[in-house]
């Protein structure tokens, strides 16, 4: 078993190589450009080949299901950024087979080629059955909000696992509402700007941390997550949806989730 090498420096680096998986997704779209303007050398892998940002990002069509395809294609890279997968409710089983054992391939190609650092797109949603009324953190019990939430919640306990167990360095993002602007009044909290995301992944990529989880929200003044593991690892968001919205008032008991939250959400995606 080849062993992992040390995590990036603090910076990322001019050249460093860093494989995105969902590469052509709306956060992996933005994100590669913006780490690509940073300097770094990119492997941008989706189902469908991705289009290429130039020559410094090579573009591959790629499954997360096939786990020998993964070991060859992350051979040689300084890290991962697992954004595959899922990105909503669905059927749990296919939840289960894309996100939870789709990451466990993507940790375990990781392993066995000996890349030092997987960044696991999470979400908010592993909490989203808090109430809105409590300020939340990554160290309270995860309530899950759907099915997705839940197969997220297991994608947070693989990387732990490979962190503790195979001395992988695994940082979980757990991502915000992306966009350019935030568009209800449960986004006012929740908002995650596309600058903030940047700031967000970079510093997931470039701490000194071995493992670590927090949320990837901007600075929003009505936030429900707490910022300080985020600071811990380098990230500070600078973003304000309460600048940009007009206040809405949101019941503190309502859950985090809101309609994600909604019996009926989880249900009417149910196929089998």
């Amino acid at each position: 078993m080849t062993q992992p090498r040390h995590p990036a420096s603090a910076t990322p680096a001019t050249g460093s190589l860093w494989v995105v998986t969902g590469a052509a997704g709306t956060v992996g779209t933005a994100l590669r450009a913006a780490l690509y303007e940073l300097g770094v050398d990119l492997v941008s892998t989706d189902l469908r080949e991705p289009t290429s940002l130039g020559e410094r990002d090579r573009v591959v069509a790629a499954d997360v299901a096939d786990l020998e395809g993964l070991v060859e294609l992350v051979a040689g890279a300084d890290g991962v950024i697992h954004l595959g997968g899922i990105a909503d409710e669905a059927d749990f089983h296919d939840l289960a087979t894309v996100n939870v054992v789709g990451t466990y391939h993507v940790l375990e190609a990781a392993r066995r080629a000996g890349v030092p650092r997987v960044v696991f797109a999470s979400t908010n949603r592993v909490t989203g059955m808090h109430p809105a009324g409590t300020t939340t953190d990554p160290t309270m019990p995860t309530r899950p909000d759907g099915f997705y939430g839940a197969s997220k919640v297991a994608g947070e306990a693989l990387c732990q696992l490979y962190a503790d167990k195979f001395g992988l360095s695994t940082i979980a993002v757990r991502i915000g509402s992306y966009g350019d602007e935030p568009g209800s009044a449960r986004e006012q909290r929740t908002w995650l700007s596309r600058a903030d995301a940047v700031r967000a992944f970079v510093a997931a990529m470039t701490t000194d941390a071995h493992h670590a989880v927090f949320y990837a929200v901007s600075a929003n003044r009505d936030r429900w997550w707490d910022l300080e593991a985020g600071r811990a690892v380098g990230f500070e968001p600078q973003d304000d949806a309460s600048t940009r919205r007009a206040d809405e008032p949101y019941d503190p008991a309502a859950p985090q989730g809101g309609p994600y939250a909604e019996v009926a959400f989880s249900l009417d995606r149910m196929t089998r």
